[in-house]
């Protein structure tokens, strides 16, 4: 089961939508563009020992029920999970500003949109590893990039944001995008 796939049967792109006030396809189309620089952020963290700490420290699994609760999101946790794994407010915004440039949907939705989905990812992530034992937490990334990108070319799938994004080919279009939003800093 791939993420879009748990992002649909756990409500998490009818909860956007709504509270977004946007169609379900708008909001599934928005987070396709978004999940591969998230799942890549994760990814990245993954190779830390404290990523399942750094989970519940967050929030863990409150993250998702946080997000498909009937009461407003608070996005709060949601930029603490950004903040988490991109490192700066610029990588949001570059990743915003990449959708909207690939999808049509403007940037200002899809900003509101990252918090959220970062919250449904880690909170999905979070009740996993419970399942899990605590274990497997990089395989289950490499299983949700894998489903995310349609198993094709590294960073691909999504309509080619990822390998839009992954500039130097390693897979990850994070440090890429990291490069990127150094540029806008200087």
């Amino acid at each position: 089961m791939d993420l879009n796939d748990i992002l649909q049967q756990a409500g998490g792109v009818e909860a956007m939508a709504k509270e977004l006030g946007v169609s379900p396809a708008i909001a599934q189309q928005g987070a396709n563009a978004l999940l591969p620089a998230i799942l890549g952020g994760f990814q990245k963290q993954a190779g830390n020992e404290g990523i399942g700490g750094l989970l519940a420290g967050l929030g863990g699994g409150g993250l998702l029920d946080a997000v498909l609760s009937p009461q407003p999101t608070p996005v709060e946790p949601g930029n603490e999970v950004l903040g988490q794994i991109f490192g700066s407010k610029d990588v949001s915004r570059t990743v915003a500003g990449h959708a909207a440039a690939q999808t049509g949907i403007d940037a200002g939705l899809l900003k509101k949109m990252l918090p959220m989905l970062a919250m449904i990812v880690a909170g999905t992530m979070a009740k996993q590893r419970g399942q899990d034992g605590g274990g497997g937490l990089g395989g289950m990334l490499g299983g949700l990039l894998g489903g995310v990108s349609g198993g094709s070319a590294p960073g691909g799938g999504l309509g080619g944001l990822g390998a839009l994004l992954d500039r130097n080919g390693d897979g990850n279009p994070l440090d890429d995008i990291l490069g990127m939003a150094g540029k806008f800093g200087r």
